[in-house]
């Protein structure tokens, strides 16, 4: 029987270690598919539990030099995050202690290397730094050998180790080398400061992968422990695991509500800004739907369970945000790819030329030999190549905060400058997320009724009415009585002996109240252009007109024309109708919107766009768009929305700046090309250095480099590398261009394209899928059919199919899919 579990892994120490476990578990019996994430260190795996098992699992990993933490009891997760917590104090240990020892090991040998006294502490320091806090490079390089490979670990060990035992011997043994008419210098700054160098790099680098998983802790959080069951003996609270499709559940004011149903008694308005996005709490009554996740305002109400556990709208959400991250490559450095091939063709090398001047100088080639093997190890040391992506991250990551950009990681910026694609969420990241009152239009003499209607809306629970209290906050409270919700509609309330009322025209209506023609002119004009209307009158009169909306940032839309100068296509997706959304994709001058999007809708949409062949950059932030945020190739996080939305996008905005993403996208441009100029600079270095280090020019021009020189230009390729990084700092990304004024750039009506195409959707359920590899052939199969577009999720397994003309029978579907991808059973 195939089973499918997710582990957490601990000892990773850099992307290698995450390919050699990944390679160990594919490599076992029974195991289908293993899929390796350094990011989160977790092992994805698909096994047959006939041949396979958590122990035998356990075992090989453990055998490589690893742990898998097969208990899948709560205490997994914590007992990962305890061992990452104490790997990342002790790497932060180590590079305080190594860099705090090896900056007075360069000074001494700089200014006093003709002392012997300074020699032999220079010695001493130089041996707590490489065997002491760099010992973790030779143990982990011992670990590589034992299994035939290597890593960066590997190089570090083997030229900081060559070097170390090499000064060490001339300063024991001086005699050797001066009886030979040769100088003995000692190389411990070089190997020392090497140390120093690439442990402050991997402690960077562990410190961006911290909290990696917090956005799926706070998801689940979002769930109560309990929930309050309906029973013939009256009201019972038991655990969430209890509750059963079909239980009558109470909600009280101010709770969040459990699991997924539809209301039966009662009423009250529902906070969902978790699923739509949307700031306005919605309206429900008998009969509507309500979802796990969701906060309750300030009524009451009962429904009945339709969805628990796993099933329910939250729990979906939860499991789309796992997959997407669980679905990104792990993350592979390329110097740690090419240090696979770069370090046995280094010591190829260097063994090579020791035997070469052996067998053709017989009389100096074993001190020719040994120099010029000891000469190309130290000056193809890995200082430069170690140096070249961490520095110029350092400053392009610093840079990017000093503008207000919060970059999670390296693999952001690697991916920022690829983006072809932004797909933006309305509320909170194109507008400002909160309602505001806009105009407002009173009957001529009524204006001083402002603290009637301030008065009455104090004391409403509709969120909207927050935007009118907000607007006449100066206003002075007096006594309403008589004051009634009136679900729907509005509410009422008497105020010397009259009543008035607020809300929408129905209310009015409906208790013989007729707007007069100037002031329904005016709201019908308020409605075109996509603003909420709400009506303020009394027993005989309509008073006055207000229209609310969620204004549209200021910097909006010369963000939106900046990235699309770029030549990046935005897209727009929003909870709302179909009319605010052409509204604001009009004044933002956004060619391509969508409308109603649910959460699960947003990452499909922007997995079709990825099929498509675009990179894809999702903006969002709110709960709502964490999956789609993971989904993303790119996510990027308002920073006044939600913690969830941040923690999992991997670049937050701070100041919720839409202006700050195509500077995000600049800045990605700057520091990738300073890292690809780092690299390339690392590379000649060496490809000109080893050659003359193995003594190449002495048979042209009896020139052999000595080790000292060799040592200077290693540390001359890694300022030079510094240097270049630094000038990142000097490099503006916001880039002034001429801003045609805001009014003129309205995108014309007929250029606005919505995407809520009438294609005829159509979900399948999909049997004999475990793991990514069936989904991939299912959607292939799928998608190879003309006139259908396909996307197929793993969890749930389910097929979703657009047709672009006539929907299709599910015979002919399953036909393609049997005789394509093979035995999987599609159903509705």
């Amino acid at each position: 029987m195939k089973t499918k579990k997710t582990y957490q892994i601990t000892g990773m120490s850099c992307a290698s270690c995450a390919a050699r476990i990944d390679k160990v578990l594919n490599a076992q019996p029974g195991v289908c598919e293993a899929t390796i994430n350094y990011a989160t260190a977790s092992a994805q795996v698909v096994y047959d539990s006939d041949e396979c098992s958590d122990q035998s699992l356990k075992t090989a990993v453990q055998n490589a030099g690893y742990d898998l933490l097969t208990d899948t009891g709560n205490d997994t997760n914590e007992e990962a995050e305890q061992a990452h917590a104490k790997r990342y104090r002790s790497l932060k240990t180590q590079t305080i202690g190594a860099v705090a020892l090896a900056v007075p090991v360069m000074v001494i040998s700089m200014w006093f290397s003709e002392l012997t006294l300074m020699k032999y502490i220079v010695w001493i320091l130089s041996t707590i730094v490489v065997l002491g806090f760099g010992r973790s490079f030779y143990v982990h390089a011992w670990k590589q050998l034992k299994h035939g490979s290597s890593n960066m670990d590997t190089l570090v060990a083997i030229s900081t180790g060559i070097a170390y035992l090499f000064s060490v011997f001339n300063l024991l043994f001086p005699d050797f080398w001066l009886s030979r008419g040769v100088a003995p210098h000692l190389y411990f700054e070089a190997a020392s400061m090497i140390i120093a160098f690439i442990l402050l790099g991997r402690l960077l680098e562990e410190r961006a992968k911290q909290n990696t998983s917090t956005a799926i802790k706070k998801l689940i959080g979002l769930q109560p422990k309990t929930v309050t069951i309906i029973t013939e003996s009256g009201e019972r609270t038991v655990p969430i695991e209890k509750a059963r499709i079909g239980d009558i559940i109470a909600v009280k004011p101010g709770e969040r509500i459990a699991v997924d149903g539809t209301v039966t008694i009662g009423e009250s308005y529902v906070d969902e800004s978790m699923l739509s996005g949307e700031p306005v709490a919605v309206h429900k009554q008998t009969g509507e739907k309500v979802y796990a996740g969701t906060i309750n305002q300030k009524g009451a109400f009962r429904f009945r369970t339709d969805k628990t556990g796993s099933d329910t709208m939250l729990a979906q959400i939860i499991r789309m945000v796992q997959d997407a991250q669980g679905s990104k490559a792990p993350v592979q450095k390329l110097v740690d790819k090419i240090a696979g091939i770069f370090v046995p063709v280094i010591i190829g090398i260097a063994v090579l030329s020791f035997i070469i001047w052996i067998l053709f100088a017989p009389t100096e080639g074993f001190t020719h030999g040994l120099l010029a093997m000891v000469t190309v190890l130290i000056i193809a040391c890995p200082c430069a190549l170690g140096l070249a992506t961490p520095t110029a991250l350092i400053v392009g990551i610093g840079k990017g905060a000093e503008q207000g950009i919060l970059i999670k990681d390296a693999t952001s910026l690697e991916v920022a400058r690829k983006i072809d694609a932004v797909v933006l969420d309305k509320t909170g990241t194109i507008t400002e997320g909160h309602p505001i009152v806009v105009n407002s239009l009173w009957s001529k003499g009524t204006e001083e009724t402002g603290n009637i209607l301030y008065s009455l809306e104090r004391l409403s629970e509709h969120p909207l009415a927050e935007a009118v209290v907000n607007e006449w906050k100066n206003e002075t409270a007096i006594p309403v009585t008589g004051f009634e919700n009136i679900p729907g509609k509005g509410i009422k309330g008497t105020v010397d002996n009259e009543t008035y009322y607020v809300g929408n025209s129905d209310l009015l209506i409906a208790n013989g109240v007729y707007p007069d023609e100037e002031l329904q002119q005016q709201a019908d004009i308020w409605h075109k252009e996509a603003k909420t209307v709400i009506w303020f009158g009394h027993s005989t009169k309509a008073i006055a007109v207000i229209a609310i909306t969620d204004q549209m940032k200021s910097t909006s839309k010369e963000a939106i024309r900046r990235l699309r100068k770029m030549g990046i296509t935005v897209y727009m997706l929003t909870g709302d109708n179909e009319d605010t959304a052409r509204e604001i994709a009009q004044k933002a001058a956004i060619g391509h919107y969508k409308s109603s999007v649910l959460p699960q809708d947003k990452a499909l949409f922007i997995k079709q766009l990825q099929q498509e062949g675009k990179k894809v950059a999702m903006v969002g932030d709110g709960i709502n768009d964490s999956a789609a945020l993971a989904q993303a190739d790119l996510s990027i996080a308002m920073g006044k929305g939600s913690d969830i939305a941040m923690d999992t996008a991997m670049i937050t905005i701070l100041s919720s700046d839409l202006m700050k993403i195509p500077e995000t996208i600049r800045l990605s441009q700057l520091t990738v090309r300073t890292i690809h100029q780092n690299l390339f600079w690392a590379f000649i270095y060496n490809l000109i250095g080893v050659p003359i280090a193995a003594g190449i020019l002495y048979p042209l021009n009896g020139f052999l480099l000595n080790p000292m020189i060799g040592g200077a230009a290693m540390a001359f390729s890694s300022v030079s590398v510094v240097v270049n990084s630094l000038r990142l700092k000097g490099k503006k990304i916001q880039r002034k261009t001429e801003v045609p004024p805001a009014e003129k750039e309205v995108v014309p009506i007929n250029e606005v394209e919505p995407i809520n195409k009438e294609n005829m959707k159509k979900n399948f359920k999909v049997e004999g899928m475990m793991c990514n590899n069936c989904r991939t052939h299912v959607e292939k199969a799928l998608n190879s059919i003309d006139g259908v577009k396909a996307v197929v999720t793993l969890n749930p397994p389910v097929a979703t199919v657009e047709f672009d003309k006539d929907e299709m029978p599910l015979e002919e579907l399953q036909q393609v899919v049997s005789d394509k991808a093979g035995d999987y059973q599609l159903h509705e």
